[in-house]
C-alpha cells in the first residue's frame, strides 16, 4: 500500500525591529514520490517573496527580509510514496564523527566506552543508546534552554525532542557512530510540533534513533539535517528583533499509524 502523509505549519511572527529571517520548514527533496506543496509569506497583508537557498542534504532555507510589522507563513505538502535512504559520503563519515555544539561528544568518550563499547552490534548498540537515552530523561516543555547541549541535558536528566537527539548523537559520536540531527514533521506526535531526531550510519544507511518514542519512526518526514540543532532550526532571526506568536504544526498520515519497536531498524523515508 503506497504511504500517503500530509504535513504542514502555519507560524505568526512579530516583527519589532527590521530582520533578516530564515526558515526551514519546507521539506527536504523526496526522490521517488509525488510531492504537492505550496508556501506562502503574508506580511502585514501583502504577499511577499522569500529567496530559496539550497543547503547541504537538501536542507531548503527561505531567507528573506522584513520590516517591522506581522509576517504570516503557511505552508503545507502532501507526500506520496517513500523515498530512499538518504545518501551518504566520506565528507558525511567524517563530520558527523565530530563533536559541535550541541553535541559534545570529546566530553563523554570514557563514558560512552564504559555504556556502550561492548555492543559491537549495530543494531544492539542503536536499541540500547535509544532505551539508555529514554530512560535517563524525561520529556518535559520547557525544561531546557534553547543553549542547552548535551552535557546540560544529561546533568539535568530532562528535556525535549532536540535534547533527547543531542544525547543521542553525543554517545554515538563518542563510540566512533557518525551522528547528526534531523528536524521532521513526525505523524502521530503529541503534542504536535516540529520534531527532532538522530541518525546513525549503521551498516552502510542512516537509521533513526529516537529515545523519545513520541512517534512511529516509519512515518517521519525529512525538514532539515545538521550537525546538531544549530543547524536544523526551523526559524533564525539576524540582526532585528521578533515575537514567534503563533505556531501551528500538522503531520497526518493515511490509514493506522504504523506499529514501532525500539528493536528495528529504520530509516527515514
Amino acid at each position: 500500500m503506497t504511504m500517503k502523509r500530509v504535513v504542514g505549519a502555519e507560524l505568526g511572527v512579530g516583527i519589532t525591529a527590521p530582520s533578516t529571517l530564515e526558515f526551514q520548514i519546507a521539506i527536504a527533496p523526496h526522490p521517488g514520490t509525488e510531492v504537492y506543496e505550496s508556501l506562502s509569506f503574508v506580511l502585514n497583508g501583502k504577499p511577499v517573496h522569500a529567496k530559496e537557498i539550497s543547503g547541504t542534504h537538501g536542507n531548503r532555507i527561505h531567507k528573506l527580509h522584513a520590516p517591522v510589522g506581522y509576517l504570516e507563513v503557511d505552508y503545507s505538502a502532501t507526500i506520496i510514496g517513500q523515498t530512499a535512504p538518504a545518501p551518504v559520503t566520506d565528507y558525511d563519515q567524517s563530520m558527523y564523527l565530530r563533536p559541535s555544539r550541541y553535541a559534545e561528544a570529546d566530553k563523554f568518550y570514557g563514558f560512552a566506552a564504559t555504556e556502550f563499547g561492548g555492543y559491537l552490534d549495530s543494531t544492539t548498540l542503536l536499541e540500547k543508546v535509544s532505551s539508555w537515552v529514554g530512560n535517563r530523561l524525561s520529556y518535559v516543555p520547557g525544561s531546557s534552554d534553547p543553549i542547552d547541549g548535551a552535557v546540560d541535558t544529561l546533568l539535568s536528566g530532562a528535556g525535549v525532542c532536540r535534547d533527547f537527539a543531542h544525547l543521542a548523537v553525543a554517545m554515538l559520536r563518542a563510540v566512533n557512530v557518525p551522528a547528526r540531527v534531523v528536524s521532521v514533521y513526525a505523524p502521530g506526535l503529541y503534542p504536535m510540533d516540529f520534531h527532532a531526531v538522530a541518525e546513525a550510519f549503521v551498516e552502510g544507511t542512516w537509521r533513526v534513533v529516537d529515545g523519545t518514542l513520541l512517534a512511529p519512526r516509519q512515518t517521519l518526514v525529512r525538514i532539515a539535517t545538521g550537525r546538531d540543532a544549530a543547524d536544523i532550526a526551523f526559524l533564525d532571526n539576524h540582526n532585528g528583533a521578533i515575537t514567534l506568536d503563533k505556531i501551528l504544526v500538522t503531520a497526518i498520515v493515511d490509514g493506522d499509524l504504523p506499529r514501532d519497536a525500539i528493536d528495528q531498524l529504520v530509516s527515514i523515508s
